[in-house]
Order: structure tokens, then C-alpha cells, then sequence
């Protein structure tokens, strides 16, 4: 109760900080970083008026994702800028450098991959997703790696690169597919390289079109000329070609390359849909599902913004969604110049088509490509279909959301019939690990409806027994788990799940029933000699239950063994290494319990302490004498 009442006391002192310092705020654009209790930067944005902005967050009611950021802040900084743009581009940046838990974020699965010619005497062709300042020529991004590397096959075939990381002694098997030149044993003049790296760059800027009427008339020599296997090859070349580009669903008449970008929100939870249009035809997509904690415009922006952050090849031009767009514009009117502007909107108008003309402005601004916000015509076709194909990609998650949902919850009432009982809503699993008897601990997952709630999850050393003994270890931690129950009036489980045979199970009924006077039932769940889940056992005696190994709720058991062996054998680590620490500290002379915990606190690991100067430990009052002695002492052991 002390560490809640705690808690409150500081949040309200926080509060009162922050309501000062949203007084001073300036009516200027920028960006503003929140922090939560332990001055970690939670979130970045920016704003036309940070002065606005900003108290937003702390006034009015917002949904449950945006009540969980607010519920973190407890302090915000901001930084001034020039302009819109500066905001946006410093927005991207701040993200990058501090990855801030509650912004959408472009790093693993968000990164794209691209085709890239290397710079070398000997050039290559590579799908890569990292993009370096080496002078070689990135194309893309490509939506996935699927077409990327399907692109780079085709170019393979068609142009006679080095294939080879290393360059090797004698030809290899490409050369006599013809797919190689063999600069590891053939002079090659530079000009035969620049010619294909002149048509590959074509080919991949959206050339398909001529470099096919070129195979075309190769091909029709080589067949005038007899040479019929290389007629065939090119043949073949060419339906390649027609068949990666079979994917085009629109045609623009201007041949231009554009990325098309849509965006739709529902539940928290953002979908953005970009549409790759090259030489004026629809050749990929690709979408991104993320939850989104800020406004929904602001932080579509900064998705496309870290998109393009880092991306060396840009189309010509950028369509952009406006916010709130009315549907049925009427088409685009002959001749109208393109400017980046907004649609007309609903209600909030004025202000919010601002932000999207803004916004396409400041990226026109900083990237030095054409960003419009259609209102009608063609171009708002395409803005309209990748919104839609947007809301398409998010209604579908939400659908398998809800269908694995179902499933889980079925599992868990089918479960309950198996073995009697009306319903199995909670169930609160438990799991030993100990090496040899060494720091022994135990671990408690719980499951409702057949989902996890981490929140209920709890961890416990073990106190009163001496070496490895699995059931003494089981009676006292659910005697601890329920007398705490009871105490505190906690909701009990409909089932509790014990890894283990007879013995465990008996050990805990007895524990439930003759000591706390509780009757929950008992399960245990039985490993094979692999180490996986067998069986569930239960009752007094316990008997086993015949579930089918490819039921629902045969993987509900196998997820929650699994879940709380995992939960238990980290803490269980976590507990080794802490007292492997304690143990090399306590055994330098002039260290107890007491400076161990203030060095630990300190330097925050035995490695960073090792590497320390003298000077460092004098924040301590630990003299130079001292200090020279556990540095030494920590590569003593180290060397050993």
C-alpha cells in the first residue's frame, strides 16, 4: 500500500510540474518529446502550434492506446522550429536516434528491400535492405523480398554480370549457361559493363517496355541467323518479362513513377497501403499494420517520412490522402496546374485540410519530389483505391483477430468439459526450476479465456527448502499463492495447472484442501521423453484425460506449458546471475552488502565496473586503494 500511495504522490507532483510548464508553451511549430517516470523519451511529435498540441494530451477524454501514453508522462521537453517541414524532418530524426516505445516505428520487419548494382571493377547485382554511401545503385524499395529477388532472377538471366561474392580460379557454372562473362578469366572491357549496367538501369527504372522491343529484334536475328537455342533463350526472356509485369492493374497515360499512398484507422490501430506505380502502371503494393498512440494524421505523416528518410531512389511524384476526405470530388479538370493541396472536408475543415496540404508541402520541400493531395480525377482514383485497399488489409486483421479469439475461447470451454466442470474462464499455471537445488525459485502464469494476462503473471523465490525437492517446493508456493488469495480477496482460479505427474498434484490438493480449505481442481501436465507436452492428469487420484494431440484445446495446454517453463527458467537466470555477482563482490575484502548494492547501482554490471578507472569509484567514497583492489580482483577472474 506505502509503494501505491507512493506512486500517486509523485504523479501529482508531476502534474503540477507539467501544468506550469503548459502555461509557458509557445505558439510556434515544433517538436515535443514526452518522458515517463525514469526520463525515458515514450513518445515524439510535432506540431503547427505546440502550445495547442500539446495540452491536448492532457485535457478532454482520449480512446484506451492514447489513456496509456498519457497515463506514462510524466515530464515533456519540446524544441522550436522554423517551419512545418524543419518539425517534420527533426520529428524523423529524434524518432531514429531515441526509438521511442509509443511512436510507429520503421526498423526490422519495416524495412525494405532493394536491388542494388555494386561499385566494383567487376559489378554484381544484389538484393539487399541495408542502403550504404558506397557509390553503388540502389532501386526500390520493393514491398517485399519476394519480388525483389524474382526481379533480380530475371535480370540474372538476361545479363551476363559476375554472379560470385569471390572472385574464383577457373569459370564456373554460369559462364557456360552463359550467364557470365568470367572476368576471373577473360578480360572484360569496361564498356561491356556500362552498357548493361545502362539497360539494367532501364529496365529497373520502368523500361520494360523497350528493353523487350530490343530482345525482340535480337531474337528475330538469331533466328534469321539459324542460332535457334539463342532465339529460344531470348524467347523465353521476353515471356519472363511479360510475366512479372502481369501484376498491372492501373495504366496512367503520362508513363510517370509514383508512389501511392493510402491510410485507414479503427481500434487503435493504423494501416498504411502504398501503391508502386512505374512507368504509369500499378506493379506492387505493399501494407504496414501498426498500432498508432498520437493523432492519426500526424503519425501517417511520420510513416512516410521515416520511409523516405532513407531511401536513395524516389519517384517523380507522391500522392498523399487528405484527412477526413468527402467521397465523389468529380474529376480533375483539363489543363488544372498540380499543386499539393487538400480536399475539402466534412467539419473540422479549415485547420485539417491545412495539415494535409502542409505536410505534402514539406515533403515536396525536403525531398525535392512532386507531393500532391488530390481532389478528384484519375489521381484521386488511386489514392481512393489504396485507402480502400487500406481498410481492406486492417478489417482483416481485426477478422483473424477475432476468429483466433473465438478459437481460443472455445478451447477453454471445451477444456473444462473434458473434465467436468461447467466452465474454465481462469486458469493460473505453476512451474520449478532450479539447478542441483541451486537458487531455487517457482513461476505463475495465468491464462483467461485462453489468453495470457501478463498483468496477473507472478514470480517466487523459494524460501523454505533445501535442495531439489520438486514437491516441498510446490506445497510452499501455492500455500503462499492462496493464503494471499484469501487474504486479499484476489479472484480465484477455475483450474490450476501444475507441471508434473501424481506427486505434484497430490502436493498441492493437499496444501488447497487440508490447510486453506479450498477446492479448486488440480491438473498436471505430464512431459515425454522429448521434453514435450504428453498429458493432462487430474483429480484425486489423479487420472489422465484423453484430449486428441491436434485439438484446440490440446495446444491451449502445450501454450501454457510452454509460457510458464519460459517465465520460470528467466527469473530463474535472472536469479543465478544475480547471486553469481554477489558471490565474486563478496569475496573481495573491504566489500559488504551494503557498497555491494551502491556499486552495483553504480556501474550497473561487474563488466562496466571492470572496466572503470580509479576515479570512477570516488563518487562512492571508495578510496583509490579499494578501488584498485575489486578492479584487479574482477580480471583476476576473468583471466582464470
Amino acid at each position: 500500500m506505502d509503494s501505491i500511495t507512493n506512486d500517486i504522490q509523485e504523479q501529482e507532483k508531476a502534474m503540477e510540474a507539467i501544468r506550469h510548464k503548459l502555461a509557458l508553451l509557445p505558439d510556434l511549430p515544433g517538436c515535443y518529446l514526452m518522458k515517463n517516470k525514469d526520463g525515458k523519451i515514450i513518445y515524439v511529435g510535432k506540431a503547427k502550434i505546440l502550445k495547442n498540441r500539446v495540452r491536448s494530451y492532457f485535457t478532454g477524454s482520449h480512446d484506451g492506446k492514447t489513456q496509456r501514453l498519457v497515463s506514462e508522462i510524466r515530464d515533456f521537453e519540446y524544441i522550436v522550429t522554423g517551419s512545418n517541414m524543419e518539425a517534420l524532418i527533426l520529428e524523423c530524426n529524434l524518432i531514429k536516434t531515441h526509438y521511442p516505445r509509443f511512436n510507429v516505428l520503421l526498423k526490422d520487419d519495416k524495412t525494405f528491400p532493394y536491388i542494388k548494382i555494386t561499385n566494383e571493377p567487376h559489378p554484381r547485382l544484389e538484393v539487399t535492405r541495408r542502403l550504404l554511401k558506397d557509390k553503388a545503385k540502389y532501386f526500390g524499395p520493393y514491398p517485399n523480398a519476394y519480388a525483389a529477388q524474382q526481379t533480380k532472377k530475371l535480370l540474372d538471366r538476361m545479363y551476363p554480370l559476375r554472379k560470385c561474392n569471390v572472385m574464383p580460379k577457373e569459370v564456373c557454372l554460369y559462364y557456360h549457361m552463359g550467364q557470365c562473362l568470367a572476368p576471373c578469366v577473360k578480360e572484360v572491357p569496361q564498356s561491356a559493363y556500362e552498357q548493361m549496367t545502362q539497360e539494367i538501369t532501364s529496365f529497373l527504372s520502368g523500361g520494360h517496355e523497350e528493353i523487350k522491343k530490343e530482345l525482340q529484334r535480337k531474337m528475330q536475328e538469331a533466328a534469321e541467323d539459324l542460332y535457334f537455342e539463342r532465339a529460344k533463350e531470348l524467347r523465353d526472356q521476353i515471356i519472363n518479362i511479360d510475366a512479372l509485369m502481369e501484376k498491372q492493374k492501373i495504366t496512367t497515360a503520362d508513363a510517370k513513377d509514383r508512389d501511392v499512398f493510402g491510410y485507414a484507422v479503427d481500434k487503435g490501430w493504423m494501416c498504411v497501403q502504398i501503391l508502386y506505380m512505374r512507368q504509369g502502371k500499378m506493379i506492387e503494393r505493399h501494407a504496414s499494420v501498426f498500432p498508432f498512440y498520437g493523432d492519426a494524421y500526424s503519425d501517417f505523416l511520420s510513416y512516410v517520412t521515416q520511409y523516405y528518410s532513407d531511401n536513395p531512389a524516389l519517384p517523380k511524384e507522391i500522392l498523399l490522402p487528405g484527412m477526413a476526405e468527402e467521397p465523389g470530388q468529380g474529376e480533375e479538370a483539363p489543363g488544372e496546374p498540380e499543386v499539393a493541396k487538400a480536399s475539402s472536408v466534412a467539419t473540422e475543415g479549415v485547420s485539417e485540410a491545412l495539415d494535409a496540404a502542409s505536410g505534402a508541402s514539406a515533403l515536396h520541400e525536403w525531398l525535392g519530389v512532386k507531393t500532391l493531395v488530390p481532389q478528384r480525377g484519375l489521381k484521386r482514383q488511386m489514392v481512393t483505391m489504396a485507402e480502400e485497399n487500406a481498410r481492406v488489409a486492417l478489417d482483416e486483421k481485426f477478422r483473424l483477430i477475432e476468429r483466433d479469439e473465438e478459437r481460443t475461447r472455445g478451447a477453454a470451454e471445451n477444456l473444462g468439459r473434458s473434465i467436468g466442470l461447467d466452465r474454465v474462464s481462469r486458469i493460473e499455471a505453476f512451474d520449478n526450476s532450479n539447478i542441483q537445488g541451486t537458487n531455487p525459485v517457482s513461476a505463475m502464469v495465468v491464462f483467461i479465456d485462453g489468453k495470457p494476462a501478463k498483468k496477473d503473471y507472478r514470480k517466487y523465490k523459494v524460501r523454505t527448502v533445501q535442495g531439489p525437492d520438486d514437491y516441498e517446493t510446490m506445497r510452499e508456493v501455492i500455500r503462499r499463492r492462496y493464503e494471499r488469495v484469501l487474504k486479499e480477496n484476489l479472484p480465484q482460479p477455475d483450474l490450476i495447472i501444475v507441471d508434473g505427474g501424481k506427486g505434484q498434484i497430490s502436493a498441492a490438493i493437499d496444501v488447497l484442501e487440508n490447510e486453506l480449505g479450498l477446492f479448486i481442481p488440480v491438473g498436471g501436465l505430464v512431459k515425454d521423453a522429448k521434453h514435450r507436452t504428453a498429458q493432462l492428469m487430474v483429480g484425486d487420484p489423479p487420472e489422465p484425460v484423453h484430449l486428441p494431440r491436434d485439438s484446440q484445446e490440446f495446444y491451449l495446454l502445450q501454450r501454457i506449458q510452454d509460457e510458464v517453463h519460459r517465465f520460470a527458467i528467466s527469473f530463474h537466470r535472472e536469479q543465478r546471475a544475480k547471486s553469481m555477482v554477489a558471490s565474486r563482490l563478496d569475496a573481495i575484502p573491504g566489500i559488504g552488502e551494503k557498497r555491494r548494492k551502491a556499486l552495483l547501482k553504480h556501474f550497473g554490471s561487474l563488466k562496466k565496473m571492470k572496466e572503470a578507472s580509479v576515479e570512477d569509484f570516488r563518487p562512492l567514497s571508495i578510496g583509490d586503494k579499494l578501488a584498485k583492489q575489486i578492479i584487479d580482483a574482477l580480471r583476476d577472474d576473468e583471466e582464470s
